[in-house]
């Protein structure tokens, strides 16, 4: 864990303890509050409350289906959660929580349906930002130790996921209360690993590679491939999600240089992220607003959904980015930018 999680954030507001405890307060009185994690800014609700679910599933216009991710503070029992807490769960807590790994196991009869979509299973995390973790420690004392606070993406349903406060506040505005933490470190959502069939299986790739989970349980976790039939329903995995709202490609390069040449002849302006060595001529293109793609899994994921914001404000008909390589490094990349580009393949078809 670096520095910053443990400590705070360069440039993070100031927050008071009055601050951590109004918040709160509004989580236990059934409200939704906005508050950073490492990996994204979640929109938050009690998870034990079906209602302040549901009103998390109404602001960002999300399928009732499509469960949600439950946040525990350092310390907490994920085990008053679960109706099974497989060895595994336990070698994994003690390897990478708090940090970005989410566990799917089998959901104690206690918990609401509505956390899970009405599934059998449920799906825990335990985030490193400070910040969440003191809001999460002082609803969970509210709660008698047992506190979790149910929070995917702070975003509209589908669409870009937050990184900072002003991302939140761009999406909800006055509606939803915001917690500043500043800038989120990782910048894409939780890994995602299914325990609760008997066997490990990725949903959703993130930091945690699955290198990383087979150094721990010294087998290496299924793969999402597509075959994967009895998958429980998982956040984030839609084939269409993480979506700027200006029309997106991914192709590899030599495809999007005919995409770039047609844009040209036709007067339009597109946006163009590829590596610098690659892009040659267009990069100084006067029809291209050209970004230098990062050469570095890390920090490409942490500049991902920043940039893709940016870019749905640059007046660009079109955004154009180059296929990265598919490699496991590069996986959690690769899967958050094929789901955007999916949200448009349909309108071109």
């Amino acid at each position: 864990m670096s520095d910053q999680q443990q400590g705070g954030h360069a440039g993070t507001p100031e927050l008071t303890a009055a601050d951590i405890e109004q918040a709160a307060a509004l989580l236990d009185a059934g409200e939704l509050v906005a508050f950073p994690t490492e990996t994204v800014y979640g929109l938050g609700g009690d998870a034990a409350s079906p209602a302040a679910v549901a009103r998390i599933y109404a602001a960002k216009g999300r399928p009732a289906n499509h469960p949600v991710i439950v946040h525990l503070p350092p310390g907490g029992d994920p085990q008053y959660w679960a109706a099974e807490w497989p060895e595994a769960a336990q070698k994994l807590v003690e390897a990478f929580w708090p940090g970005p790994l989410t566990l799917i196991v089998k959901r104690h009869a206690r918990i609401p349906d509505a956390v899970s979509g009405g599934q059998d299973s449920v799906g825990l995390r335990c985030p490193s930002h400070p910040v969440a973790q003191k809001l999460l420690a002082a609803f969970s004392k509210r709660r008698g130790g047992h506190g979790g606070v149910a929070a995917p993406s702070a975003n509209r349903f589908g669409h870009v996921s937050p990184t900072t406060a002003q991302h939140v506040r761009d999406e909800f505005g006055a509606a939803v209360h915001v917690l500043d933490g500043g800038a989120c470190d990782v910048g894409i959502e939780s890994t995602i690993l299914d325990l609760s069939r008997g066997f490990p299986a990725l949903l959703r790739p993130g930091h945690v590679s699955p290198l990383d989970i087979a150094r721990v349980l010294g087998e290496a976790p299924r793969l999402p491939d597509g075959s994967d039939a009895t998958a429980p329903r998982a956040s984030g995995t839609l084939k269409a999600h993480y979506a700027p709202r200006t029309p997106l490609a991914l192709l590899p390069f030599e495809a999007l240089e005919p995409l770039l040449a047609a844009a040209r002849d036709a007067g339009e302006t597109v946006a163009l992220v590829a590596r610098g060595s690659r892009a040659g001529a267009w990069a100084s293109a006067a029809n291209v607003h050209f970004v230098a793609a990062p050469e570095e899994p890390q920090v490409y994921a942490r500049e991902l959904y920043g940039l893709l914001r940016v870019l749905d404000r640059a007046n660009v008909s079109r955004i154009l980015i180059e296929k990265l390589p598919e490699t496991l490094e590069w996986i959690a990349v690769n899967d958050r930018l094929g789901r955007a580009a999916a949200a448009f393949e349909a309108q071109q078809d």
